[in-house]
């Protein structure tokens, strides 16, 4: 069985994610006290195969009773309960606008006297701890609801598995680099199709631009050593358990550069019948 704890921050996309995993056919349940979670993995095993895939919501809408999570994780731990951590998260200002546009109520608002920005801080400051449990963390600030589906998808769809999921993601730094990267590698030193008319408009998915990035010796002497410095990574990330590991790729606009480089490295990957997901963050952003 296939269990997942989803949880996060508020306005973080948990409603998004949990209609994602329905998507590929997990059984959800949403706003489960901590407490009441091992009760209902044991409720979902007994299930002896109709609940094969598992996502349950538990987050700081239970109060009182979330301060428990860390308690249950622990327990299911020593208990030899197998599970997964699922957090979402994004960046203060992203979280503001959203509860402003939807005009909700954050669950810690009459906390904090009615402050939205404190409400915000103070549920990240809660929620710390349980984000350096979590096995998969994804920053949804820049991430439209197609793109969350995707990498929702490229985590779970199918059997379950302990096989490391790695995710290519090229960006922009004009943008932001994305939060929930564990590497991050800068190609702004590399010849920039930008600055050549006929493939300004263009992308790293269109061959032309892919032809000038990697016609350089620049491109060529990076790409030989970037390949294998991540080859000898991936084993040393297994060997510490991990389950997900981000790449990114930035250059300036996240249009040219690192798109063809994210593309190179997701195909590189599935040679060796990795798995893996690309994602392009910043293509649609003029």
């Amino acid at each position: 069985m296939e269990f997942l704890i989803v949880t996060g921050l508020s306005g973080a996309g948990k409603s998004r994610a949990m209609d994602a995993l329905e998507d590929i056919g997990f059984y959800c349940a949403d706003n489960i006290p901590p407490k009441l979670i091992p009760t209902f993995y044991e409720l979902s095993r007994q299930a002896k195969g109709t609940l094969s895939h598992v996502a349950v919501v538990t987050d700081i809408r239970g109060g009182d009773m979330f301060s428990s999570l860390l308690e249950t994780l622990d327990q299911m731990n020593s208990d030899g309960k197998d599970y997964k951590v699922l957090f979402l998260d994004a960046n203060d200002y992203v979280l503001v606008n959203r509860f402003k546009e939807t005009r909700r109520k954050h669950p810690l608002a009459d906390n904090c006297l009615g402050s939205l920005d404190q409400a915000v801080r103070l549920e990240r400051d809660v929620l710390r701890l349980v984000k350096e449990r979590a096995d998969y963390v994804i920053d949804t600030s820049l991430l439209s609801p197609a793109q969350l589906k995707k990498r929702i998808s490229g985590l779970f769809l199918g059997d379950a598995s302990d096989a490391l999921m790695i995710h290519c993601i090229s960006f922009g730094f004009k943008y932001g680099v994305p939060a929930e990267a564990d590497l991050v590698f800068d190609v702004r030193c590399l010849p920039n199709p930008y600055y050549v008319e006929e493939l300004k408009n263009l992308t790293g998915l269109d061959e032309p631009v892919r032809s000038y990035v990697m016609k350089w010796d620049q491109t060529k002497g990076f790409v030989r050593r970037f390949l294998d410095l991540i080859d000898y990574m991936i084993p040393l990330y297994c060997g510490e358990g991990k389950s997900q590991l981000v790449i990114a790729i930035g250059c300036t606009g996240g249009h040219h550069r690192s798109v063809t480089l994210a593309e190179l490295l997701y195909n590189h990957l599935l040679q060796q019948n990795l798995r893996t997901s690309v994602n392009h963050r910043d293509i649609q952003k003029q």
